[in-house]
């Protein structure tokens, strides 16, 4: 079978290997000049299925008025005169209940557990390296409150056998020595071992290597301009460098595939949410951490990427605007300052920002559509790198007529009917 995949991102490059794998001939068309090139490119370096839960929960939306009045914040809202940006709001809302967060969680950790054993297997088939670490992740809190209330969220790790550890201050530093010389104050922290680090633009550049070797074709700095159909099916692709067509059709466009469905007459609920991200040489191994440290206070995870440290957070909800904003920076800044002020100089760092396609209730959108030989592989927001591998493996196993590994039923576009 031919399959064209939209997107040469981490999906689209993790969806084109595992298609390939499987035996099909596959094509990646991407605007940019190479995989990796967008939302992949600088992005916080976790591969966290400890931590895959859903935005939207109970208390949100009162956590989300003092996030947006702190200084150094992690959440911004710039309003615009876009529909789309308010009904995206408007039904987050609606999944900030108990009973929609218990849904969406459950739909969401099974794919993120089974992609962190996909990964394994990869790499023990590939040898791919990608400055990663198996070291597990700390999410620290500065306040008791913060630390009193892990009881949730340890009740939902227990519920799915995710091993993890709470700790008080000195088994914070036992994890992350250069915590020692933090200047913040901080009470203790939940510590999640499973979980992984690298660099994600790495580990897209090297797997699309990987593909090629498999036949994949690469169209770069190729743009898409529609999707033509004939009745129910999906009949080729419209590019900038000619016509394509093919049995099969992925659309993994990121914040985008949003805006190439509604050309097709589907709505389908992914909006840009912008994450920024500094990288930082390290200037003291002593001063660094050791794997990834989540700032609970102000929701930024500080990784250890081989000889850099990333600083990523923020969550702005401001369209497609990607203006690289002074204050943001601050932000990082701030919170990397806190914590590790020996491990490097954030005036050295290289400041980045992206468009995280994010859904209102959590889960991606993965699997067939109403037009025939469409196939949807987005919307996995802050967690496009931890269920890359999961999801591009089931759906290479839906494209191939096969049953896949995990239960997928909640997580195609069917949900929102």
């Amino acid at each position: 079978m031919k399959v064209l995949v939209l997107g040469g991102g981490v999906i689209g490059v993790t969806t084109a290997y595992y298609l390939a794998r499987a035996g099909h001939e596959v094509e990646v068309v991407e605007r940019r000049e190479g995989p990796g090139d967008e939302t992949s490119f600088a992005n916080a370096g976790q591969i966290s299925p400890g931590y895959a839960s859903p935005w939207a929960g109970p208390g949100v939306p009162l956590k989300a008025i003092k996030w947006l009045t702190m200084q150094h914040g992690p959440l911004v809202i710039r309003p615009k005169a876009d529909p789309y940006m308010w009904a995206w709001l408007l039904s987050m809302l609606r999944n900030c209940t108990s009973k929609r967060y218990a849904v969406n969680k459950a739909r969401m950790v099974p794919l993120a557990e089974y992609s962190r054993d996909c990964l394994r297997q990869l790499r023990t088939e590939t040898g791919i390296a990608y400055d990663e670490r198996s070291l597990g992740t700390l999410q620290l809190f500065r306040t008791r409150q913060q630390l009193d209330g892990v009881a949730k969220d340890v009740e939902i790790l227990q519920q799915f056998a995710v091993g993890y550890e709470v700790l008080d201050r000195q088994g914070c530093i036992a994890a992350e020595p250069a915590l020692a010389h933090a200047k913040a104050e901080f009470v203790g922290g939940l510590r999640l071992p499973g979980d992984e680090t690298g660099d994600c633009q790495l580990f897209t550049t090297r797997l699309a290597a990987a593909a090629a070797a498999l036949g994949v074709r690469f169209s770069y700095k190729t743009e898409l301009h529609r999707i033509t159909t004939e009745g129910r099916s999906v009949t080729g692709a419209e590019t900038s460098r000619g016509p394509r067509s093919a049995d099969a059709y992925v659309l993994a466009l990121g914040s985008y595939s949003a805006v190439a469905a509604r050309r097709l007459g589907i709505a389908i609920p992914v909006f840009p949410v912008k994450g920024y991200s500094l990288t930082i040489p390290i200037a003291d191994e002593a001063g660094a951490p050791v794997s990834t440290v989540m700032d609970e206070t102000y929701k930024t995870a500080i990784t250890r990427l081989g000889d850099r440290i990333r600083v990523g957070g923020t969550a702005e909800v401001a369209g497609f605007d990607t203006t690289l904003r002074p204050g943001r920076r601050a932000a990082l800044e701030h919170s990397f300052g806190e914590l590790f002020p020996q491990g490097g100089d954030p005036r050295q760092a290289s400041f980045w920002c992206g468009l995280r396609p994010m859904t209102p209730d959590g889960p991606p959108i993965l699997g067939a559509t109403a037009l025939d030989r469409l196939y949807f592989n987005t919307g996995h927001g802050t967690l496009g790198w931890t269920m890359a591998c999961g999801s591009a493996s089931v759906l290479a196993d839906v494209i191939c007529g096969k049953e896949p590994a995990i239960d997928i039923g909640g997580l195609g576009i069917g949900r929102y009917s």
